[in-house]
């Protein structure tokens, strides 16, 4: 079975595919989160003007999504570093995937398997050496694919629908966020006409009234952004950097465990 998992590749196709998936589902919300960045960039600089009863006041709400600002740049160095991690399993794979690297392993464990079969195993330290470096060549061999493997694994069961609901309520977010360039007040200029002064005070009234419930959906905008934001994170370091830990410390044990055998 080692031999055929060694020689036919069909691991190693699979660890190459789910590494390349993951590295895409990282670049794109990389862009994601840069984007984002740069919308809250331009928004914190939005003011709003209004000139309550004839009182010029000047807010910049956007300046309540500076916490967050600071937030999502730590989320796009998280998604980068888990990037490069998905790109180092790739290069592995590769390097371990090598012909003559796959023929080496092959030849060791056959002769692994003819040692035991002659009832020589354990009785010269040359045999003992040779069933564990077998062992150490097998667990660099395939545990890299076997780990990319597993935790594509993990993420369908149980991350894939925290990733997608999260990446798509962030780029709702987003467009949130633009509203509020959009919505902001300009200054109004001296108006020539009687008229036309009543009018700008009455919708300057309007505008100051308004304020407190566009206070209200920034920060239901920034509490929404912190979490898909946080969900997101949680789902990149769990699959890039706790689990091929925890995977390659149960292959490790493993081999540990065939040396007592």
């Amino acid at each position: 079975m080692c031999i055929l998992l060694v020689q036919m590749g069909w691991l190693d196709e699979q660890g190459k595919n789910y590494t390349e998936q993951g590295l895409k589902r990282a670049l794109v919300t990389y862009a994601l989160a840069r984007g984002l960045n740069g919308v809250i960039s331009v928004a914190q600089g939005t003011e709003i003007a209004v000139q309550p009863v004839g009182v010029g006041l000047t807010f910049a709400p956007g300046q309540i999504l500076d916490p967050v600002n600071d937030l999502i740049e730590r989320f796009s160095t998280v998604v980068l570093v888990s990037g490069a991690s998905l790109g180092i399993q790739r290069m592995l794979i590769e390097i371990t995937s090598w012909f003559w690297f796959s023929l080496l392993c092959s030849f060791m464990l056959f002769a692994s398997v003819f040692m035991i079969w002659k009832h020589a195993l354990y009785k010269t330290s040359y045999s003992r050496l040779l069933y564990k470096t077998t062992a150490i060549l097998l667990l660099i061999r395939l545990s890299v694919p076997l780990i990319a493997v597993l935790n594509e694994g993990v993420y369908l069961l149980f991350l894939q629908s925290q990733y997608e609901e999260s990446s798509t309520q962030l780029e709702t977010v987003s467009d949130n966020v633009n509203q509020l360039q959009q919505n902001s007040v300009q200054p109004q200029a001296n108006q020539e006409s009687f008229l036309e002064k009543m009018q700008a005070l009455y919708d300057s009234a309007a505008d100051a009234v308004d304020i407190q419930s566009q206070l209200a959906s920034l920060k239901q905008i920034v509490s929404d952004m912190s979490q898909h934001a946080l969900n997101l994170m949680v789902v990149f370091v769990l699959q890039t950097l706790i689990l091929p830990i925890v995977f390659l410390f149960i292959a490790y044990k493993s081999i540990l465990r065939l040396f007592r055998i």
